[in-house]
This record gives structure tokens, sequence and C-alpha cells, in this order.
């Protein structure tokens, strides 16, 4: 695929109140793309809508090479997510983790103890794996979430504000991992509230109001409103928004 996502006019509407409106992105397979807005400006309904939770309610997508109307199930199959505030069981141990998800995701008993085996030596936590994950430092925990949710090799991980509350050294490393996964072609569809993050992204889009209001390479788009960091980019298009919630 050239496009693992591609949008036509996506808008979803809850009453009288449209959170996105006619969404118009196109995202490249192998691609790391930053997904930015501030609270309130549609990303989360949006990235609700890419991944087949919620129906839109006019346009038309593509993700994974399914029909986002029509192949809604097919997508899930396809894609990984990892949420900031749910992403691991606490009560479950790192293998009861690993074998609980990789089952969701379709793998037989077979491929779980070869990716579990793979997924502990890469993390250096095969000391741990009968650790129950609430005891794990929450650097560990993210790291551990990243790769459960990549563990059936999806076309697409979608990551929701995954560095949020981790140390600055545990940052750097988390997108390493990210790093290493775009160049073995899967495609990265993160959002996060850290600027110097979205320096990181090959393509960067901010959304305000329900809608793209900046799409391009963090240095085209710093180039385009002459300044020297994509906060200040940030800055410049959120305080134009409208609107509080959505």
């Amino acid at each position: 695929m050239e496009y693992s996502i591609k949008t036509e006019n996506l808008t979803k509407q809850f009453g009288s109140f449209k959170a996105v409106d006619n969404l118009n992105i196109e995202v490249k397979s192998g691609e790391i793309f930053g997904f930015l807005g501030a609270n309130g400006a549609g990303k989360t309904t949006a990235m609700k809508m890419l991944c087949g939770l919620i129906t839109p309610s006019d346009g038309q997508a593509t993700v994974a090479g399914f029909d986002l109307l029509k192949n809604p199930d097919s997508i899930k199959r396809h894609i990984g997510y990892m949420s900031q505030k749910f992403s691991l069981y606490d009560d479950l141990t790192v293998t009861e983790n690993i074998t609980f998800f990789a089952g969701i995701y379709g793998l037989n008993r077979k491929e779980i103890r070869m990716k579990e085996d793979q997924l502990l030596t890469r993390l250096q936590m095969v000391e741990s794996k009968t650790t129950l994950v609430r005891s794990l430092p929450l650097g560990w925990k993210q790291k551990l979430a990243f790769s459960i949710a990549i563990i059936h090799s999806p076309a697409i991980v979608f990551l929701d504000e995954p560095t949020g509350g981790v140390d600055p050294i545990t940052r750097r490393q988390f997108w390493q991992m990210i790093y290493e996964t775009a160049a073995a072609g899967m495609t990265v569809f993160v959002t996060t509230h850290y600027m110097d993050e979205a320096e990181y992204c090959d393509r960067v889009s901010i959304m305000v109001d329900g809608g793209i209001s900046a799409l391009g390479t963090p240095s085209e788009l710093k180039d385009r409103y002459g300044v020297s960091d994509m906060q200040n980019v940030f800055y410049q298009l959120a305080r134009t928004a409208k609107r509080i919630s959505a």
C-alpha cells in the first residue's frame, strides 16, 4: 500500500455539533505521523473513527487497505492500539498480559510462545516475567504496552499520548522503539502533547475545531509560520480555536 490511511471529507457529528469536520489526510506506509491538537480539537474522535470504534456521519476512508464503512472488523484485526490511560491489566503478570493480548490479536499458542520470548529478551524483562504489571515502573509499563500493541505485526499502530508522565530518558528510549518499528515498514500514528516529540515525526498535522489547520514536515511548518520550534507553531494555531471541548 502506498497509503496506509486515506480519508476523504471524514466527518463525525453529534446532534448539531461536528466533532470532526471534513477530515482529509493521507498517511504513507511506514510513516511516523504526528496527529496533534489541543483538548477539544477532535483528534480523539477522529482516531476512534480510524480504528473502527465509531461510525462516521459522512465521508469515507481506507485504513490498512480496508474500507472504513464496509470493513471495520477487518481494520481492527490489522491495527494495533496503545492508550496512555489503559493498555495493560495491572493485576496480571507480564507474561499473562502478553498471552492475553496476543490471543485477542489472533496468535496461536506456538506463535505466542515465540513472540513472548522475543519480546521479553528485547525489553530485558526475562527476570520480571512473573511480576505483576502494577509493580513495574511506568516507563517499563509503557514500553511493554507498545511491544504488545505490535505483537501481531499490524500494518498500523495507533499511539494515544504514549509517553505521558514518563521521564525524558524513557521518552527517548520509547521513541527509539518507534523509529525501529517504522523502519521495519509499520505505520505509526501518534498523538502527543509534547511538542519536542512532534519534531521526531516524519509529518505532522494539527487539528483546530474539528479540522486540519496545518499539515507538513516539522521543518515545513516552522518555515511556514516563521518560528524556530513546533511549540510556537502549535501555539499560533491553537489560539485560534473557538470551541472548548469535543
